[in-house]
């Protein structure tokens, strides 16, 4: 006569899952800031926004994910970047509008828990969060056996931050002749992945291969550089009134996540010869022969926030966000809008020659 099936028998370990949440208990208590204790356990989380310092605030939420890069996590084994990643795709976007992060919460789904990666990837969460000054207040871990194969898992992200009513940054300032500064990015950061996949796949090269762009560095190591976090620096800027708005340069480029901070009626010029197109990105795109306007449509091409400043806030914007640890470009300029593309990327043949 059978024993009667138990959880465990089906794939779940309750117990492993417990282990996880007490092991992670001093990353997220690590994290606390003003308006929380950061204390994992309970089945929700409080935040005191006047504790924050905050008066009129009105909350702005994130989510995101890490798209197939957890794909290359998985196979080099490499789980604590991608942790960095789940924070910064979602307070990068916080900020555009002027909001600082407050929360953090994540989902990991698996099919079966691998404690040591489970950990690895909350301490890189954790670091992610220190690193933009927010609290992980929680989250959830769900097993599902049969749904993801072995090794596998699966990320989101959610970010809860606030503005003062009166801050919020909006588009409405700004004007033509405004200028476009570039924060150079730490590489791919999460975006273009797929495609990325794929050109290491025509290379014939592994992960575990040497970069062919950069010394002591397997191919692994640079696909896995964690994405930059601008928090800080694009808060220190707002605050100092240097900045008119922000785009976060995601999958789209600056073709697409430019424009979405302009106002109607304008539209920007980039000047790609004032982007240096990082080794790695010129590698890929020279192995898989991709285009230059592909490269300006799918990855940051060295660029991972847009700062739009007026001409005469730019000498005190480049020198306060290179204080914060920023390399900065000037990339293009506002001008008016009429017809036909809203973002004209100039100079594309100075990246590869067709």
């Amino acid at each position: 006569m059978h024993n009667g099936l138990n959880y465990k028998d089906a794939g779940v370990d309750i117990d492993k899952g417990n282990a996880l949440v007490d092991a992670i208990k001093p990353l997220a208590k690590s994290t606390s800031r003003s308006g929380t204790d950061a204390a994992l356990g309970g089945f929700g989380a409080f935040f005191d926004l006047k504790a924050a310092g905050f008066k009129d605030p009105i909350l702005v939420t994130c989510t995101d994910g890490v798209g197939t890069k957890v794909m290359v996590a998985q196979a080099a084994k490499q789980h604590h970047g991608i942790g960095i990643d789940l924070v910064a795709m979602s307070v990068n976007d916080l900020v555009v509008q002027g909001a600082e992060p407050l929360l953090f919460l994540d989902y990991f789904a698996t099919g079966k828990l691998d404690l040591d990666a489970a950990k690895e990837i909350v301490a890189g969460i954790s670091e992610g969060c220190k690193l933009a000054g927010c609290a992980l207040v929680g989250g959830e871990t769900a097993e599902m056996p049969g749904m993801y194969a072995p090794g596998h898992y699966d990320l989101a992200g959610f970010a809860v931050g606030a503005v003062e009513r009166d801050r919020v940054l909006t588009c409405e300032s700004v004007a033509i002749g405004d200028i476009i500064l570039g924060l150079k990015s730490s590489g791919f950061h999460s975006n273009g992945y797929s495609l990325v996949r794929r050109a290491l796949e025509l290379s014939g090269k592994s992960l575990d291969d040497a970069a062919p762009f950069a010394r002591g560095v397997t191919l692994g190591d640079a696909l896995l550089s964690p994405t930059r976090i601008y928090v800080k620096s694009c808060l220190s800027a707002i605050r100092a009134g240097h900045v008119k708005a922000l785009a976060h340069i995601t999958g789209g480029g600056f073709i697409d996540n430019i424009p979405r901070v302009l106002p109607k009626g304008l539209g920007a010029e980039v000047d790609a010869s004032s982007v240096s197109l990082p080794p790695m990105m010129r590698w890929f795109a020279k192995i898989a022969n991709i285009s230059n306007p592909e490269m300006a449509r799918t990855f940051n091409c060295g660029v991972g926030m847009a700062v739009i400043v007026a001409e005469k806030q730019v000498d005190a914007a480049i020198k306060l966000l290179a204080e914060h640890g920023e390399s900065v470009m000037q990339i293009g300029r506002v001008v008016k809008h009429s017809a036909g593309p809203r973002i004209k990327v100039l100079n594309l043949d100075s990246w590869l020659k067709p």
